[in-house]
């Protein structure tokens, strides 16, 4: 037995009968067919309750047809593995096996025990999150407010599918397939101009497809057919439908989220972003609610929704319904329900309309109350000028309350809007920069005229060569409408936005406590903040404003329009740009050796680097102490090939480096390596390493591996504009070169086993020394380094030669048992030396002082980089973050990264003054060892001072050390 209570036998000209379609909401298991949506399929099986609202958790209904729905939010699983935790049920294409529930209502949307909230309406009016819950802490009340008025749970899993994404080009993109759309992609077409159509609906035709004109003589379906054929057969014209325009942007990009068949693996939804010279937007109009007592009843919908639905999918939304209308269009809705067997009742509440012949109709009259709570039961009218009240039974109650212009996309192309009296609505203003708004979008309500309109776009489009004639539509009684009314009643409650159950009183409320602008109305009351993004509540809102103010809706304004017009998944907006597609991961050259050493591999800053190699079942920190002891007490083997390696050559190559750097490096000797500094043009800190002298005009910059792109733009930025005139090249060769370091007091036994001619003692390469030289043919660069704080060598070969030379030495180092190091390891061994990493032992104002460098400022007379940002005042400052060392006064307990020092104020708050940068347990030491910036640090290291450390809670008593907990001397490095 089908499910689908209000389906009628064969009609919905939308529909394929031939197949049906399953899914469950709630549990329930439910029917539709083919080209439904899930909105339309939930209403044929007479499901009212769809979800609950925002803040007093009453029932909701289905209100629209399309992206203005405000009500019907649901969670949906879909059988690819998709999971849409708020979904717009109008958009959601029906597929067989979908798993529907509500995402607002616990345990399920029609038994809510949160429903009690709304019987507390008067103590939770518009505002009230702003003035409750501040003591004794907003956090204490906010994850179980956000939990009761969030929409969905974002899924726990990565979604299983890729999202396609298509860059395109045309010469005209047109917005919108109704007949303002067709008429201008046909009259642009036919002069050969490239043309992109898209439409959000799977069939062209916009509201021809629920009211049908005659055009050129023929029925509207026939005409539709005709114009699609043609433009489909044209090989200059792409047809986009099912796909939504969410913004359009400068230079004439357009964002367009399209649902179409894709391949297995991938979602249905993909992205384009498309250029076009013009656009042309005919988004037509959204009809917009009439704000009356209770109207926010499930059963409560538009009217011409209602009309779509029976016209598309041949659903009857009620039996007995009653239409409520200021307009031509409510009366057109009571006609089509009436021919489809339904017993409707008019309801105007203009007082100069004339009885319908055939329909029972109420003049100048309104809606005062709706009767039901999870259905409309029945309406009470009254004539608005005065008279008794009159109880209606019904199932239905189709409000038609006038088009509002769908304008968004020519706000985000920079339009300008006019208000229309005639219309009561807000209308573009002329052009937008690289676009034109036509037909119903553009205040033009009848078909003749969209289509002139339309027609009109089309041929500016192509240089107006084209034919001339637009198409002729049959004439269509007039639309015109009156301005909507305000019911005077007090008690009762009169909804404007349906999601975030805003009333006519908030907006009274916040006019009363001087929220006068139309954007602190929006955010006082969360008016248009909904995911509808108030395209059903905006106008009406402002209205109310407007009287509130004693003005008219033109001088309140509107709020700001947003791209995107309706919500896209952040997984739709990336793509394939995740994971190693968004960055991607680089490998080390001999990322297989390490493979093969059983390293365990994370991410450094975009390199795929050892972090640790376990031994066994040997776990993380008991490897990483091993990979220690065995640099301090033996040798080990370093994959450094991250490392920046910068080539700068040329006949000016000193001077520009002693311009660039912040130490001299004229004075370097060949064969020799300097530790610098590299500051920003505010004398800030901006990354340490060394430079070596290759040649008298020829230097090897080597950055750190994070900034080494920076370093290298930096570069280029000074040679090409700061100082142009001097005779410099440079080069990034980081991915050039693998670079391995052999370290720790057995290096040389090692190192003495290599066959290569350069002499390789101590007198003849002393630490900071540099040579190259060749190992069995192949270029081979040797540096006397190190960032352990132990004798080391770096070795570096052409990258292709990196897992031969890893091998080797891996190889040579085995009578002295050589370990793999990872890079946790190298962190410890660089903090108990004191070495310090740009970033993280530094803030965005340390500057050389703070770390105790000083004396290329006294050495260097002529002007560098950031120099004279350091001769300001503040550089001088008492109280500056300086670098020290901390032991904490509890043995063995260790000191947090981020804990703050602090100095009590008079108030009892705490002022930070300085934090710790690195902490660790030193196996070396064994004990816990920090680096921290501190004010007046090296005061508080010379005084030897304790200080308190306050980290999430706890206090920490630690004291004051020098940051150079091993080998002060250097002898150990020296080797």
């Amino acid at each position: 037995m089908s499910t689908q209570a209000t389906r009628l036998p064969d009609s919905g000209q939308a529909l394929d009968r031939t197949r049906p379609l399953s899914f469950t909401f709630e549990g329930r298991r439910m029917e539709g067919f083919a080209g439904d949506s899930l909105a339309a399929a939930l209403l044929a099986n007479r499901q009212t309750v769809l979800g609950r609202s925002f803040k007093y958790h009453r029932p909701r209904g289905l209100w629209g047809i399309g992206a203005e729905e405000p009500n019907a939010i649901l969670d949906v699983r879909f059988p690819d593995g998709r999971h849409d935790p708020v979904a717009r049920a109008t958009l959601v294409p029906l597929e067989d096996g979908l798993v529907v529930k509500t995402v607002h209502g616990w345990p399920s949307a029609g038994r809510d025990l949160f429903g009690f909230l709304d019987r507390l309406h008067p103590l939770i009016p518009a505002g009230f999150y702003y003035k409750t819950f501040i003591r004794p802490d907003w956090h204490l009340f906010e994850p179980r407010i956000r939990q009761m008025a969030g929409l969905g749970v974002v899924p726990a899993t990565p979604e299983p599918l890729q999202r396609a994404q298509v860059h395109g080009q045309a010469d005209l993109l047109v917005v919108g397939a109704g007949p303002a759309g067709l008429a201008a992609a046909l009259a642009a077409a036919r002069q050969g101009v490239r043309v992109v159509l898209a439409d959000d609906q799977p069939a062209p035709g916009g509201q021809l497809l629920v009211d049908p004109v005659e055009i050129e003589g023929m029925p509207a379906a026939d005409w539709i057919a005709a114009v699609a054929d043609e433009l489909a057969g044209r090989p200059n014209v792409t047809l986009l439908p099912s796909t939504t325009a969410l913004g359009l942007f400068d230079h004439g990009l357009a964002v367009l989220a399209e649902r179409r068949a894709m391949p297995a693996g991938f979602a249905p939804e993909r992205i384009w972003k498309l250029r076009a010279a013009r656009t042309v937007l005919a988004t037509g109009a959204i009809e917009r609610p009439l704000v009356f007592p209770d109207n926010d009843r499930p059963g409560v919908m538009s009217a011409f929704a209602a009309r779509a639905y029976l016209a598309r999918h041949g659903i009857l939304a009620g039996r007995s319904p009653v239409v409520l209308t200021n307009n031509e269009a409510g009366r057109r809705t009571a006609e089509a329900l009436a021919a489809a067997g339904a017993g409707p009742v008019i309801v105007d509440l203009r007082a100069d309309a004339l009885p319908h012949p055939a329909i029972p109709t109420h003049v100048g009259a309104a809606a005062t109350a709706v009767h039901g709570r999870k259905g409309v039961s029945g309406v009470v009218v009254e004539p608005l000028g005065g008279g008794g009240r009159i109880e209606i039974g019904c199932d239905l109650l189709a409000a038609a309350g006038g088009w509002t212009p769908t304008v968004h996309l020519h706000m985000h192309d920079g339009g300008r809007l006019r208000f229309d009296e005639a219309l009561d609505g807000f209308v573009p203003d002329g052009a937008a920069r690289a676009s034109v708004t036509v037909g119903a979008a553009n205040g033009v309500m009848d078909t003749a005229g969209c289509l002139r309109d339309g027609h009109r776009a089309g041929q500016a489009a192509g240089g107006g060569a084209g034919d001339g004639q637009a198409p002729r539509a049959a004439r269509e009684p007039p639309w015109q409408q009156a301005i909507w009314r305000k019911l005077d009643r007090p008690k009762a409650r009169q909804w404007v936005d349906y999601q975030n159950d805003v009333t006519s009183k908030d907006v009274g409320l916040a006019v009363q406590e001087n929220y006068v602008s139309v954007e602190h109305l929006k955010r006082y009351t969360t008016l248009g903040m909904a995911t509808d993004q108030g395209k059903t509540s905006n106008l009406n809102g402002l209205a109310l404003l407007a009287d509130q103010l004693g003005k008219p809706v033109p001088a309140v304004g509107t709020t700001t329009f947003r791209p995107p017009f309706t919500p896209v998944s952040f997984a739709g907006i990336a793509g394939s740009r995740r994971g190693a597609m968004l960055t991607p991961l680089r490998l080390l050259s001999a990322h297989g050796e390490h493979v093969r050493a059983g390293a365990v591999f994370e991410d450094y800053g975009g390199w795929s680097r050892p972090a640790f190699y376990p031994k066994g079942e040997e776990r993380r920190e008991a490897a990483i102490a091993r990979e220690v002891l065995a640099v301090r007490h033996g040798v080990a083997l370093f994959d450094g090939s991250p490392l920046g390696k910068i080539e700068v050559g040329g006949r000016d190559a000193a001077t520009f480096l002693d311009r660039l750097y912040y130490h001299r490096l004229s004075d370097l000797k060949v064969g020799r390596v300097r530790y610098v500094f590299l500051l920003t043009e505010h004398g800030k800190l901006y990354d340490d390493g060394v430079v070596a002298r290759l040649a008298e005009d020829r230097f090897l910059l080597s950055p750190s591996s994070s900034h080494a792109a920076g370093v290298h733009a930096m570069v280029e930025e000074w040679r090409q504009t700061g100082w142009p005139e001097l005779e410099v090249v440079a080069s990034n060769v980081t991915t050039a070169w693998a670079t391995f370091a052999v370290t720790g007091p057995k290096a040389r036994s090692v190192v003495a086993r290599l066959p290569v001619a350069a002499d390789l003692s101590a007198k003849a390469l002393p630490h900071m020394g540099f040579v190259q030289t060749e190992l069995d043919g192949v270029p081979l660069r040797i540096a006397r380094v190190s960032f352990t704080g132990e004798l080391s060598f770096e070795f570096s070969v052409p990258a292709a030669y990196g897992p031969a030379l890893y091998r080797r030495l891996a190889d040579l180092g085995r009578p002295e048992r050589i370990v793999p190091l990872g890079s946790e390891a190298l962190l410890i061994l660089r903090a108990e030396k004191g070495y310090v990493l740009i970033g993280r032992d530094t803030d965005g104002n340390s500057e050389p002082q703070d770390l105790g460098v000083t004396a290329p400022m006294r050495s260097k007379q002529h002007d560098f980089v950031g120099r004279r940002s350091l001769l300001r005042p503040v550089s001088r400052d008492p109280g500056r973050l300086e670098l020290v060392g901390l032991v904490n006064s509890v043995a063995d307990e260790a000191i947090p990264t981020g804990a703050h020092m602090y100095e009590r104020q008079e108030d009892g708050t705490r002022r930070s003054r300085g934090y710790v940068t690195s902490a660790y347990r030193s196996p070396t030491l064994s004990h816990p060892i920090a680096l921290a910036i501190l004010a007046d640090g090296r005061a508080l290291q010379a005084a030897g001072a304790e200080v308190d450390l306050f980290h999430l809670g706890r206090t920490y008593r630690a004291r004051v050390v020098s940051p150079v907990f091993y080998d002060p001397a250097g002898e150990r490095l020296r080797g």
